[in-house]
């Protein structure tokens, strides 16, 4: 991409701009989610139900990992939007560079732990006798291949380069998808197979980003060994404004985990399949709403790093739109098709049963379910992190964490009313914190980086 094309970020219809990064943005994450949906039928088909319950038990685990690739891409993006908004291509390459070192080193850190710590790690996250044999073996495979878990397609991203951010989802994710049938079914390696051929997507994915940023020329910057040495100023940065994502990933990590952990004493196995399935489901057909959010973040930290407010306002107001639109249709669509959805993954009758109400009652949390993650991106985007870390730490905290405890005392179904709940005052408080600190023109002031940049 030139810089030309950079610049479009700042001069082109904000309602064409955030459509066509939303769009790619979500064909990117929407392919994850097929894999995603693509994984879970492989594994409950050519394993087992309870292999499929033993597989989502390390679902935090492959979170946590989610959480650190974000933390490192959001504040790595928000630094590099800014940077070229302003033309200072050094230091985007150094944010860059930075972002690549902070995630190989977390990364070769969790392998570590994970792996000495696998199955107390197990133990906590709620695996029983039934599923912790499962789990071990994809744990292992995950934790080993964890270096390769990220393409930094949010870096991608921030320079305008959308086509290929998508490419760096859509490639890995077919290599992937044709991986698992062949390790599962025709090698015979059961859920190992499907860990597998995760981490050979990944791997994919890898190779591809360092092609981008180290080789490729028909760029705004190169990322060079230079980049690579540690620069605290611009490490401070990075952390501080991707630090809520981690905080939002982690405290995502924790309410899975505490999920689990009170379905094994609600109902056993039954529950937690059934809640494997509709966290896969709920996962995909809330794609468009991350897409939006993700697509709107280069958008707003280039015109932020201009000093356009105007932009900056308009593009959040729209996402928020299009946001709260695409979650109601998929709660619409939910509600309508929970059966045959459910019908897709597995044939026990009970856990069909437990599934398709459950997932109509997680449903009715579409709506509002991209707000609270939105308001925050919007923070981080403009390089304000403490109202993202408030929303971060706070949603998970006050909110989530204590709904689910009480509502879990009266029963299961009480405890899948907690998920709309919860989601309904989330929502409400973001909004109450992007009006207070962010809603109106008035408001929004560029960050200290940026103030004195000659506003177009």
């Amino acid at each position: 991409m030139t810089g030309d094309q950079a610049a479009a970020l700042g001069t082109r219809p904000i309602g064409r701009l955030l459509w066509s990064s939303s769009f790619q943005s979500t064909i990117s994450v929407a392919t994850y989610g097929i894999y995603a949906l693509t994984n879970a039928w492989f594994v409950s088909r050519g394993v087992g139900a309870l292999a499929f319950a033993a597989v989502n038990l390390v679902a935090p685990v492959l979170m946590v990992l989610g959480a650190v690739t974000t933390t490192v891409g959001v504040g790595g993006a928000s630094l590099v939007s800014r940077s070229l908004g302003r033309g200072d291509l050094r230091q985007a390459a150094r944010a860059t560079g930075t972002a690549f070192v902070v995630y190989w080193a977390t990364a070769l850190v969790i392998t570590v732990a994970g792996l000495v710590f696998l199955d107390p790690l197990l133990t906590l996250l709620g695996a029983t006798d039934e599923t912790r044999g499962y789990a071990h073996e994809y744990g292992v495979v995950v934790l080993a291949g964890a270096i390769t878990a990220t393409g930094f397609s949010s870096l991608v991203r921030a320079e305008g380069r959308m086509r290929f951010s998508t490419m760096l989802w859509v490639v890995p994710v077919l290599c992937q998808i044709v991986l698992d049938p062949v390790l599962i079914f025709g090698f015979g390696l059961g859920v190992r197979g499907a860990a597998l051929g995760t981490v050979g997507g990944q791997a994919v994915s890898m190779g591809m980003s360092l092609w981008f940023f180290f080789v490729q020329r028909n760029r705004p910057y190169r990322v060079t060994a230079a980049d690579l040495r540690p620069h605290w100023p611009t490490l401070r940065r990075l952390v501080a404004v991707g630090a809520p994502s981690f905080l939002g990933g982690f405290g995502s990590t924790l309410v899975v985990a505490l999920v689990n952990n009170l379905l094994v004493v609600l109902g056993g196995p039954v529950l937690m399949g059934a809640y494997a399935i509709c966290a896969r489901i709920g996962t995909f057909v809330l794609m468009p709403q991350l897409g939006i959010s993700q697509g709107m973040q280069p958008l707003i930290g280039y015109n932020a790093g201009l000093g356009l407010t105007d932009r900056v306002d308009r593009t959040r107001t729209l996402a928020l739109r299009a946001s709260l639109v695409c979650g109601t249709f998929a709660c619409a669509g939910v509600l309508v098709a929970a059966g045959p959805l459910v019908a897709v993954f597995t044939d026990d009758p009970a856990v069909r049963g437990a599934a398709t109400g459950a997932l109509r009652v997680l449903a009715l949390a579409y709506p509002l379910a991209g707000i609270a993650i939105l308001v925050s991106a919007y923070f981080q985007a403009i390089g304000r992190a403490l109202p993202s870390y408030a929303l971060s730490t706070g949603s998970i905290v006050v909110v989530r964490v204590p709904v689910l405890l009480v509502f879990s005392l009266f029963g299961v179904g009480w405890l899948w009313i907690s998920f709309p709940v919860a989601e309904l005052v989330a929502a409400a408080a973001a909004l109450a914190i992007l009006r207070a600190l962010g809603g109106g023109r008035a408001a929004w002031r560029p960050p200290p980086d940026v103030r004195g940049v000659r506003r177009r």
